[in-house]
């Protein structure tokens, strides 16, 4: 059965498209077959991926419209070994089309069941927003991962996306878990840092991932290249830590019976 993750945080700025390119190359290097959706209007893994976005005749956009297959978009990241789904801006527009069309929150995943089953993982980058394109991510998506500062603001914004997360299983996705908090930019030389990962282990406990991203000068510099970080420098610390979320990751996926953040307070 193929893990499809979403990961998600209405916060910009806090490694959600570092995360999906990485982790995506990251699983390719542990063998596993790996999908990434890009929804967000940006672009950015899309371009990360070292794929142009300004030279696409069909992307996520007119898939979701319902104009093409996902199988046709689909393109490889030859910079990472795993297959994308690209964007461009042209996505800006989906929510305003979508918003008349049967299904509008289910059209991602009714387009994903013709692949999925080609994939270990499929990870879905999502825009910085709670929006119909989130939505569509969540609704597609059988867990949630949600990378995020140790700032003073991470907990607020933290409570709010969970509480979308519960009412997308309620009313659309009773499969949907959460699996996991992944730690970003962190700088244990920051008293701040350190006292916001504490919480979020008091509060959240094993659905915190043990491994962290640290501020990195290659990972920041990568796409830039148009390539993962794992491909531009692999003996960064960028490069290693994401590697060991993909084995943290993997781990995890033999364990059962792991509490739900959704069902924990806030």
């Amino acid at each position: 059965m193929p893990r499809v993750l979403a990961i998600t945080n209405q916060k910009g700025g806090v490694g959600k498209t570092t995360t999906s390119i990485n982790l995506a190359a990251s699983l390719v290097t542990a063998g596993r077959r790996v999908l990434l959706v890009d929804l967000d209007p940006q672009g950015n893994a899309t371009m990360g991926s070292g794929i142009d976005k300004r030279g696409l005749k069909s992307t996520i956009y007119q898939v979701l419209l319902g104009e093409a297959s996902i199988s046709s978009v689909r393109i490889r990241s030859q910079s990472g070994g795993f297959d994308v789904i690209p964007a461009n801006r042209e996505l800006a527009g989906a929510e305003v089309e979508m918003v008349d069309l049967a299904a509008r929150e289910t059209r991602l995943k009714t387009a994903l069941d013709e692949i999925r089953e080609q994939y270990d993982f499929v990870l879905i980058d999502c825009p910085p927003a709670l929006n119909l394109l989130t939505v569509n991510g969540l609704c597609a998506a059988n867990a949630v991962m949600i990378p995020m500062q140790c700032e003073y603001y991470a907990l607020e914004g933290l409570s709010d996306l969970v509480q979308t997360i519960k009412k997308v299983r309620v009313n659309l996705n009773p499969g949907l878990e959460i699996e996991g908090l992944l730690r970003t930019m962190f700088d244990p030389r920051n008293n701040l840092s350190n006292e916001v990962s504490t919480q979020l282990i008091e509060h959240f406990g094993d659905k915190v991932f043990r491994t962290l991203i640290p501020r990195n000068v290659r990972l920041a510099e990568a796409p830039s290249f148009g390539r993962p970080v794992l491909f531009h420098d692999k003996e960064s610390r960028g490069a290693l830590a994401y590697l060991a979320l993909a084995g943290e990751m993997i781990r995890r996926d033999d364990l059962q019976g792991a509490p739900d953040l959704a069902s924990a307070p806030v």
